[in-house]
């Protein structure tokens, strides 16, 4: 639930046992987290606003994209808050396998997309559920979200600008419909 590389093997403590022993059992406290976002980076680190709010998102209750911003052409993401400053400190998000990660699915989501079109063109229901799949199974579906989000933005064509085909595609309703979740 944090760093979007989909291998999530262990229940992390939102809000650590040591800071609030009375959550230990409390289902809304419970993420699935991959081991080295819990056990290795976030441990018990658990950073604190002046006023006692939390400095950490958590994923299961609020947008990530009001505190982080994902630049799709470096894979890297930008803070837009302080709480996004912390996550990506305590969570390592721009960390090189990541990096990487998002950079390949940038690259590989668009081909995706034309797969999908085609097999819809074609009545081929099968391969376009295939293709479906395999664009939100992928281990960094957090590229995916990001670019259908950034494809409505003011100066998509800037950001998409390698990619006018991928950014008609996010941009179409039908596309949208069918493959944005709660669209």
């Amino acid at each position: 639930m944090y760093c979007g590389d989909n291998q999530g093997t262990d229940i992390d403590h939102f809000e650590p046992v040591r800071e609030n022993p009375l959550r230990t059992f409390d289902w809304s406290n419970h993420l699935l987290a991959c081991s080295l976002c819990n056990s290795h980076l976030k441990r018990d680190v658990f950073p604190l606003a002046p006023d006692g709010t939390p400095l950490l998102i958590d994923p299961s209750s609020e947008d990530p994209v009001a505190h982080l911003h994902l630049s799709l052409a470096t894979g890297v993401y930008v803070h837009l808050t302080n709480k996004g400053k912390e996550t990506i400190k305590v969570f390592g998000l721009n960390r090189g396998i990541l990096v990487r990660g998002r950079l390949n699915a940038y690259r590989i989501t668009p081909l995706l997309l034309r797969e999908w079109r085609v097999a819809i063109g074609k009545g081929d229901l099968e391969d376009a559920a295939d293709c479906a799949a395999t664009i939100w199974e992928q281990p960094t579906a957090d590229v995916v979200h990001a670019m259908f989000h950034q494809a409505l933005a003011p100066g998509a064509e800037d950001i998409f600008v390698h990619e006018s085909e991928a950014l008609t595609l996010l941009r179409d309703p039908e596309v949208r419909t069918a493959l944005l979740p709660g669209a």
